[in-house]
């Protein structure tokens, strides 16, 4: 009796990397990008497939300097960039509600009050997401945060605590998905 749910499990997790390869692909990320009014390269570091409820949501691909220790990037003042492939619909207030709901986990009362107008102003910013859309975040060098959709720049503020506040609900413990930040970190 349990033959054939072994073999259906094996097979869901043996076909779980063929779609993964095929999201990757889809999301076609390339393997080093330049930092805008920079020379300086970025690998690709690191990539993760968002899954919710066995349905693809987004790719993740994290950039850094190729020497940098992933596991202290955020807290470094190495320049990283975080792309998001979507593969799903989502509506804008549902982005910007998990947003907060991380950002409630990994901060207290008073600096979720300082950042509240910062994150506002970067929400005001989003769009409802489409499939195929693609999102960025960059921190450069001196901690400016540079938000991009599908390529163009429609975010940028000169402001350390946001970029890596903002990275972080990635990035940080307690953000969106442990999974995926280890998957990025590690």
């Amino acid at each position: 009796m349990r033959t054939p749910y072994l073999l259906l499990a094996s097979l869901l997790l043996a076909n779980t990397g063929h779609a993964s390869t095929e999201r990757f692909n889809q999301a076609s990320f390339a393997d080093s990008i330049t930092v805008q009014n920079s020379n300086q390269v970025l690998q690709q570091r690191s990539r993760y497939l968002l899954e919710y409820l066995f349905v693809d949501v987004y790719s993740a691909a994290l950039y850094a300097p190729a020497d940098s220790q992933l596991s202290s990037l955020l807290t470094s003042d190495n320049p990283l960039r975080l792309e998001l492939y979507y593969y799903r619909s989502i509506k804008r207030s549902d982005v910007i509600k998990a947003a907060w709901t991380a950002l409630n986990r990994q901060y207290n009362a008073a600096t979720l009050a300082e950042l509240k107008p910062k994150v506002d102003r970067l929400h005001a910013t989003f769009k409802d997401i489409q499939p195929g859309d693609r999102y960025s975040l960059t921190r450069l060098n001196e901690g400016t945060l540079v938000l991009q959709l599908n390529g163009a720049t429609v975010f940028t503020a000169n402001d350390r605590q946001l970029a890596d506040a903002y990275l972080g609900i990635w990035l940080r413990a307690n953000g969106l998905s442990d999974d995926l930040r280890n998957a990025l970190l590690n």
